[in-house]
């Protein structure tokens, strides 16, 4: 197997809240039946993965648990959508030690992405028909649809979702300040973090193709976010579906 691509050392270090050292693993969930399908993925829009998601998530449990690379993790959360919490239940038996039982998954709607109010559940034809599309580049704060969110409250509420993890206390069985968390999650929250603590230049969206079951790593410490990895995914075959 190729060894992951990385970035280099020293290109993004930007300031935060000061906590404890972090190792931050942001994994996408698997391809969902949502995004084949062109529905709107909320609460109610979001029924899980599909047949090829769940063997992204396999792939990615069975080369963690081959090579290691994440060491002991301490924490295991996923966002409260049906594709994430699937994909972190695949996903737990290949973190931590082999003698050890699985990680539990914990869930914070925090790590949700974006919350679409009454467009959840829509195809998106449905919602071309009913709501005009907001131009975000242009104004990001005008919400989705009624009920919804607007890109900039996303932002907002899933960068302070990540600074939470990367800061509130935890027991460490290891003895040690550091720990390893691995939060699944979205393409947008994926790329929240990275307009959270990248230099930008105000830019409101990337416009990234974050591939599912791929993993974005931060390192927190003394304060400072370091971006490590992003995007490192085990190929599954093509990659049809690049959002949500």
């Amino acid at each position: 197997m190729p060894e992951p691509a990385t970035v280099p050392p020293g290109v993004a270090t930007v300031a935060s809240d000061r906590g404890p050292a972090v190792r931050l693993v942001l994994v996408r969930h698997g391809e969902a039946v949502c995004n084949v399908g062109g529905v709107v993925g909320g609460r109610r829009g979001c029924t899980g993965l599909t047949e090829r998601g769940v063997a992204q998530a396999e792939a990615l449990r069975d080369r963690l648990r081959r090579t290691g690379e994440l060491g002991p993790v301490d924490l295991l959360v996923a966002s409260s959508l049906a594709r994430a919490r699937e994909t972190a239940r695949i996903v737990a038996p290949g973190l931590g030690a082999a003698d050890r039982p699985a990680l539990e998954v914990a869930y914070d709607p925090g790590l949700d992405e974006l919350r679409p109010g009454l467009a959840d559940g829509l195809t998106w034809a449905e919602f071309a028909e009913r709501y005009p599309e907001p131009d975000w580049d242009a104004d990001p704060g005008t919400p989705l649809a009624p009920e919804a969110e607007s890109w900039t409250g996303f932002v907002a509420r899933a960068g302070e979702a990540l600074v939470r993890l990367a800061t509130a206390p935890a027991a460490d069985a290891r003895g040690s300040s550091a720990r390893t968390v691995v939060a699944v999650c979205h393409a947008g929250v994926i790329e929240a973090s990275l307009l959270h603590r990248l230099p930008v230049g105000g830019r409101h969206r990337l416009g990234l193709r974050t591939r599912h079951a791929s993993l974005t790593e931060w390192s927190i410490e003394d304060g400072a976010w370091r971006l490590e990895r992003y995007n490192d995914a085990t190929p599954v075959g093509p990659e049809p579906t690049p959002f949500g």
